[in-house]
């Protein structure tokens, strides 16, 4: 069984509702019927319910199975236009900004939805930068308890792969922090090894990853790296980590034997944590386009309530993916 076909079942087992703000989207509409068909979750789509209809009539898809909330005509608007006024008041908000927000950003109002208990996850970004996502999520839900940042990351399936789980990995941060500080990288790291242990399944090794392995090269992006895997050792001493690798020695057993000889992660990584934004974000796309790669994200970790982002250059069927992994994530913040 695939990642995702294991994390469509455990959808199933106790079907959660996520909000898909971006109704317009014909990619939107062609993942929702999928989800409904699958039965891996309840949706709410938002929007103006007669062109719904007819966008999904033209594309040949149904989605007669999921609730469609139009904020025009949302008997709950006034109550929302309230809990957004009380949450941000101290920050200017206004009631007549309020109602002008919930009604012109759709994301903003299924975040308001989750808020409100209407609905367990939201999914956004097909059509929308990652801050159209990001910003209201931040504002509305703030982060998780205990959460030192809010980081973005990728879980990687590579087909016909021996490295990492059978070829599953998580990638981060691929697509948030430009330019996470050494504190920073170490509590992605943490995060995002319980992100692969509560998705992927067994044992996260986590590899800070660099253009240089032990020691063979000297920067300031190197030191970086260094620090990092040192903070992460003190503030996170459960974590299996080791850094810094180039990625060659931390996924690929005999270059392991060579590079970081002992390292309790070279040569068994299936969590990379990335220095920057650059390295993150290129990295992904490449294992995704040059080998065929799923890639599910960008999941965001760190939030109150599971909101996750999309790549503006997804398909239809990572929405589908996503949506799973989302309805996932809130089974698992429910416990």
């Amino acid at each position: 069984m695939s990642f995702i076909e294991g994390i469509k079942e455990k959808a199933r087992q106790d079907v959660k509702t996520i909000v898909l703000p971006e109704s317009e989207d014909e990619r939107t509409l062609r993942a929702a019927a999928q989800v409904l068909r699958e039965g891996t979750a309840k949706l709410i789509l938002i929007g103006n319910e007669e062109k719904i209809k007819a966008d999904a009539a033209s594309y040949g898809v149904d989605v007669s199975g999921a609730r469609i909330v139009d904020p025009e005509n949302c008997a709950e608007l006034d109550q929302y236009v309230n809990l957004l006024y009380e949450l941000r008041k101290a920050k200017g908000m206004t009631p007549e900004k309020a109602k002008e927000t919930l009604l012109g950003d759709h994301t903003t109002f299924g975040v308001v939805m989750l808020k409100n208990n209407e609905a367990d996850g939201l999914v956004s970004g097909a059509c929308h930068s990652t801050a159209n996502t990001l910003r209201p999520a931040l504002q509305i839900l703030r982060t998780a308890p205990g959460a030192k940042l809010v980081s973005a990351f990728f879980v990687m399936d590579v087909p016909n792969c021996e490295y990492g789980n059978h070829g599953t990995f998580v990638f981060a941060d691929c697509g948030l922090n430009q330019d996470p500080d050494s504190e920073q990288l170490a509590a992605i790291a943490a995060d995002s090894a319980k992100s692969y242990e509560s998705l992927v399944g067994g044992q996260a090794k986590v590899a800070f990853i660099s253009h240089s392995t032990k020691g063979s090269a000297k920067h300031a992006l190197v030191d970086k790296v260094v620090n990092a895997v040192k903070a992460a050792h003190e503030e996170y001493p459960e974590l299996v980590c080791d850094g810094e690798l180039q990625v060659d020695a931390a996924i690929v057993p005999s270059v392991a034997a060579s590079k970081a000889p002992g390292s309790p992660v070279a040569g068994q990584a299936n969590v990379l944590v990335f220095p920057n934004l650059d390295c993150g974000n290129s990295a992904y796309k490449l294992v995704q386009r040059l080998a065929k790669a799923e890639a599910y994200g960008p999941m965001l970790q760190g939030i109150a309530k599971p909101v996750n982002d999309l790549s503006r250059g997804c398909s239809y069927e990572d929405i589908v993916g996503v949506v799973a992994i989302t309805a996932v994530q809130a089974q698992l913040a429910s416990k």
